[in-house]
C-alpha cells in the first residue's frame, strides 16, 4: 500500500487552482528534482579532526563517530563552541554520576544517519525525547518495537487517516518511524537527550542552539525548498526565520491529547506536504507515509 497521492489527482487540482489560491499555485511549474545523491559540500573529516585539541576530541567523540558527515560538515563550527563543549561536559557528568540518559548515546544522532542533509524533503519538529526505557532512539515521536505508540503518535496516525483513509497504523500498535526518516523526513527534537523519568531535565543545557542550527542549515542548503511541519507553539517558534517564499511552513496545534482536538486532525498536513512536493519537484517526489514495512530493528 502506498500513501502517496495519485499524480493525476494532484495535476487536476493544480489546474483548478486560482492564482495564489492554494499552497502550490504560487510556485508555478515544477523545478528540476534536487540532487539527493551527493554531499552538499566538500569536507575533509580527518583533517578537521586532526586540528582538534585532545580535550575536544574526547568531548566530541560521539559527534565524530556517529554524526553523519553530511551534517558534520555544516555543524563542525557549532560543536566546537564553548557552549556546546559545556553541554558535552554536562552530559559526561550525568553519565559518570550513574544517571541513565535517553536515548542511548549511539542513537542521539540517528536522525542524521537516517536522513542525510542532501536527502531532506520535510522536517517534523519535536521537543523532548521520551524519558522511559526502550522508547527514544533519536527520532522525534518514534519508539522502538515492541514499545506501543505513545498518545501523540496515535493522534498523528489519526491525522494521517483523515488525509489518507487507506492508512493503517503499524501492526501490534507499533511506533517505529524509521521508514519516514529513510524517505527524507527529518525527525528531530529540539532537545536531544533527557534523564530517565525526568522530562525536560536537559532543557536549556545547550541542545537548543545546535538543533536551531540544524533547522537553519536545512533552510539555507536545501535551496529548492522543503516542507517544515511545526506542531505546537515551541515548534512554530523554531521556524519563524525560515523563508516562507522558498519553503512550505505548515503550523498547527501539537498532536498531544491535550491539544490535538484544537485543529490537528483537520490540518491536512500530510496531504499538503505531498501536494507541494509534487508541484515543486514532480510526481515522484511524494513521501510514502506507509509504515507497514518490516523494520530493520538492529539499525534503528
Amino acid at each position: 500500500m502506498s500513501l502517496k497521492r495519485k499524480a493525476a489527482d494532484i495535476a487536476t487540482d493544480a489546474k483548478k487552482a486560482k492564482p495564489n489560491g492554494s499552497i502550490t499555485s504560487f510556485f508555478g511549474a515544477p523545478k528540476p528534482k534536487p540532487n539527493a545523491s551527493a554531499p552538499t559540500l566538500k569536507f575533509n573529516k580527518d583533517a578537521w579532526v586532526a586540528k582538534l585539541t585532545d580535550e575536544q576530541k574526547e568531548l566530541l567523540k560521539l559527534e565524530i563517530d556517529t554524526l553523519d558527515e553530511s551534517w558534520l560538515a555544516h555543524l563542525k563550527d557549532e560543536i566546537v563552541t564553548p557552549q556546546f563543549l559545556d553541554l558535552k561536559r554536562f552530559l559526561k557528568t550525568e553519565i559518570d554520576s550513574g544517571k541513565t540518559v535517553y536515548p542511548p548515546m549511539k542513537d542521539v544522532y540517528s536522525w542524521s544517519r537516517h536522513t542525510p542533509l542532501h536527502s531532506v524533503k520535510a522536517v517534523i519538529l519535536g521537543q523532548d525525547p521520551y524519558h522511559g526505557p526502550n522508547q527514544a532512539h533519536g527520532l522525534c515521536f518514534s519508539v522502538r518495537p515492541p514499545t506501543p505508540a505513545p498518545p501523540s503518535l496515535k493522534n498523528i496516525y489519526k491525522g494521517l487517516a483523515v488525509d489518507y483513509p487507506s492508512f493503517k497504523p503499524p501492526p501490534k500498535n507499533g511506533g517505529l518511524l524509521t521508514p519516514w526518516a529513510d524517505r527524507g523526513v527529518l525527525l528531530i527534537n529540539t532537545v536531544l537527550t533527557v534523564r530517565r523519568g525526568e522530562p525536560n531535565s536537559h532543557k536549556g543545557k545547550g541542545w537548543e542552539r545546535l538543533t536551531q542550527k540544524v533547522i537553519d542549515t536545512v533552510a539555507k542548503v536545501r535551496t529548492n525548498g522543503v516542507v517544515f511541519l511545526a506542531w505546537g507553539t515551541p515548534a512554530a517558534g523554531r521556524v519563524n526565520k525560515v523563508n516562507a517564499e522558498k519553503h512550505l511552513i505548515l503550523k498547527s496545534v501539537h498532536p498531544s491529547p491535550l491539544s490535538a482536538h484544537g485543529g490537528f486532525f483537520e490540518a491536512g498536513h500530510f496531504k499538503k506536504t505531498n501536494e507541494w512536493l509534487v508541484q515543486r519537484y514532480g510526481k515522484d517526489a511524494e513521501i510514502d507515509w506507509d509504515l507497514n514495512v518490516e523494520p530493520e530493528v538492529a539499525g534503528v
